[in-house]
């Protein structure tokens, strides 16, 4: 073909359509052509053309299968029904190889640009970065392992889906995700010093199949708005070789880093074998920098959860001869379909109404061994048949394992239904806490005095154990009952007579007296922020607190007036009418409307209600272990590992806020 007479004419800018990105337009003679710049075809390129033919050879041509149509190739649309053009997948089945598929050829020119104008009626731009951003996002907030994009099928449908858009490689990806950390733990960390109140830590050993250990370290606190927060702070990879007084270590460092002593208000621990060397080491450390309340009697508090799992764990433990002899009764049952037959037989000639199937529990999960044990419970008749008529069931329970089973099953219900109300608050305040423990520890008392050695000896060693939680934690939980005002003092003195009998006044009066030294510590400090706050302002207003004759004067009014203004908040809050226990209540709302009322008690009741008293998952209290970190993650390097972890925390209010927004409009949240 003689191409020496053909012109290149400059795109005019009446060429508006995206397809003259992908041809030139030759003049040769008085005839336009428009040569496609993929396979140098000639296709007529006269103004009254039109593009439609040019668009249907790109959708032909081969060396253009790997862009995405649909933003190269879709006419310009009056009616946003019309449909879109997909782009040409990219298959596996069609002969060729599937490098040629990953690496698409771009024009030189094209894969050059960072921007391209999409044609999707939003008037959007395609960036690499941006996008590069929002796969670290994902990886983060879904927990996707960071080796995906080193997938092929994930590479497929990325090209498919953007073909401008580069697949990045492993360590990029881990880029991407250690900078969004940095820069949500900046926002974090500016939002925690800026809060006025108090901060709560939370401690929860974690670990991975492969043996490591993990210490995961979060703040609890409740903001001006009087909105119950929750964020991790640190996912510490602790060294194999660690001892528990490395403990205090981590959590010093962590309170230095998120620059918090003088914030801490009390320390929650999920183990009932912390060192009381790794408390006495933070008492010290904060005591150089901040005041500790009340002689640090609210620093160390146990998770509520964990106690409740770790009492299942003991029953069941206790349990564990007879455990076994029941899953070797249900084996026999289900072994055979005639077995079966046979039994539901003598279940209906025994009166046994229940429809409940037998089944085998899980191995480390307490809540199916639960369910399990109240099954074989409603088929006891047809079992004890069974042992009498048929030799070959050689597993059967005795009388007395029957009844241990009976009472021990009634343990566990008792602990699932705390649990279960414990659990309709993803983060519940701290004052629902004191009527539930309250009643389990009237209970224990109860159970203790059982004639059966057995079982008397079982509710001591539990009895035990729940004392030393008991001891940690009773005053925080009487105060938080004490701030609900459905409740106030009525709650602590009717359950305290329950629990201590004759000596429940002295116990008593050790809250109030609590409550009333809390207290004066919360009025001196909001004297000494107030007497701050007056003269932190212009220079001036300095100057003159230095020639104020009447300063000494001021302090002197403060310390004089302190006992007597605090015990009168707190007794005009005690005075007045409980708050009617109908309809639905939110504590945290009447403490917002009320703060100006009970202006110290309600930085007490801010810093006491935001204390975590349980910090485990609530469908995990009846699961035996730590929580454990995904297997993706316990290879990964400790930083990036953190990073994620905390970031993961730190972005799930933007996968709730996504949520809320993508609920229908008309729906109604109660």
């Amino acid at each position: 073909m003689d191409e020496s007479n053909e012109i290149i004419l400059q795109k005019s800018k009446r060429l508006t359509s995206v397809v003259w990105n992908y041809f030139e337009r030759v003049r040769k003679a008085d005839v336009c052509y428009a040569v496609c710049i993929q396979c140098n075809k000639k296709l007529s390129g006269s103004s009254n053309s039109g593009t439609t033919h040019l668009r249907n050879h790109l959708m032909r041509c081969l060396k253009r299968t790997n862009h995405d149509m649909s933003q190269l190739l879709t006419p310009k649309r009056k009616k946003k029904e019309n449909p879109v053009t997909l782009a040409t997948p990219i298959s596996f089945d069609e002969g060729q190889q599937k490098d040629e598929y990953l690496r698409p050829k771009f024009d030189q020119e094209q894969h050059r640009r960072d921007e391209v104008v999409l044609s999707r009626g939003s008037g959007g731009r395609f960036s690499q970065e941006r996008s590069q951003v929002d796969l670290a996002r994902m990886i983060i907030m879904h927990g996707y392992p960071l080796a995906m994009v080193d997938h092929v099928g994930f590479k497929v449908f990325a090209r498919n889906l953007q073909p401008l858009f580069e697949v990045v490689p492993n360590s990029t990806v881990e880029d991407s995700c250690m900078e969004i950390y940095m820069r949500e733990k900046q926002r974090v960390q500016h939002t925690l010093n800026n809060l006025y109140g108090k901060i709560n830590l939370s401690v929860e050993m974690w670990s991975s199949r492969d043996g490591a250990n993990y210490v995961c370290l979060a703040s609890h606190y409740i903001d001006e708005e009087w909105r119950l927060h929750r964020n991790v702070l640190n996912f510490i990879t602790l060294d194999p070789s660690h001892t528990e007084d490395m403990l205090s270590e981590v959590i010093i460092r962590c309170l230095i880093e998120w620059r918090l002593e003088s914030k801490l208000f009390a320390v929650t621990f999920d183990s009932f074998s912390v060192n009381e060397e790794i408390v006495l080491r933070i008492k010290d450390h904060m005591s150089q920098s901040s005041q500790i309340l009340i002689n640090g009697q609210l620093l160390e508090l146990k998770s509520a959860a964990h106690l409740l799992s770790s009492l299942v764990q003991d029953c069941l433990e206790a349990m564990r001869d007879v455990i076994q002899k029941i899953r070797a009764s249900v084996r026999y049952v289900k072994s055979s379909q005639s077995t079966q037959v046979r039994f539901n037989e003598i279940a209906q000639l025994a009166g046994i109404n229940s429809h409940k199937l037998l089944v085998l529990d899980s191995l480390g999960n307490s809540n199916s061994t639960y369910v399990m044990l109240e099954t074989v419970l409603e088929y006891k008749g047809a079992f004890c048949h069974l042992r009498d008529h048929d030799h070959a069931f050689d597993s059967s329970l005795t009388d007395e394992e029957w009844e241990w089973t009976r009472y021990v099953t009634s343990y566990l219900k008792l602990v699932f239904d705390i649990a279960s109300d414990f659990s309709r608050n993803k983060f519940p305040t701290a004052n629902v806490y004191f009527v539930e423990m309250c009643d389990f520890h009237i209970q224990l008392i109860e159970w203790c005095k059982n004639q059966d050695n057995f079982l008397s000896s079982l509710a001591a060693n539990m009895k035990t154990k729940f004392d030393e939680y008991w001891n940690k934690c009773s005053l925080v939980l009487a105060i938080a009952a004490i701030l609900d005002p459905r409740f106030k003092m009525k709650l602590v003195e009717y359950y305290y007579s329950k629990i201590y009998g004759s000596t429940a006044l002295d116990r008593i009066k050790e809250v109030s007296n609590g409550v009333k030294e809390l207290l004066d510590a919360y009025s001196m400090c909001s004297s000494i922020v107030g007497e701050d706050s007056s003269f932190s302002g212009s220079g001036l207003g300095r100057a003159m607190d230095t020639r104020d004759r009447l300063k000494g004067f001021d302090k002197f009014l403060r310390e004089t007036s302190q006992n007597l203004n605090t015990t009168s908040d707190l007794d005009k809050y005690l005075s007045e009418p409980m708050f009617p226990r109908t309809g639905e209540f939110n504590i945290l709302n009447y403490w917002k409307v009320h703060t100006p009322r009970y202006p110290v008690l309600s930085l007490l009741a801010r810093d006491i209600l935001g204390t975590p008293m349980s910090i485990l998952a609530p469908d995990s209290t009846f699961n035996s272990g730590t929580p454990m970190i995904a297997d993706s993650q316990s290879s990964l390097n400790p930083d990036i590992r953190q990073a994620l972890f905390c970031a993961h925390d730190w972005l799930s209010t933007e996968t709730e806020a996504f949520k809320s927004y993508n609920e229908p409009r008309n729906s109604t949240i109660v």
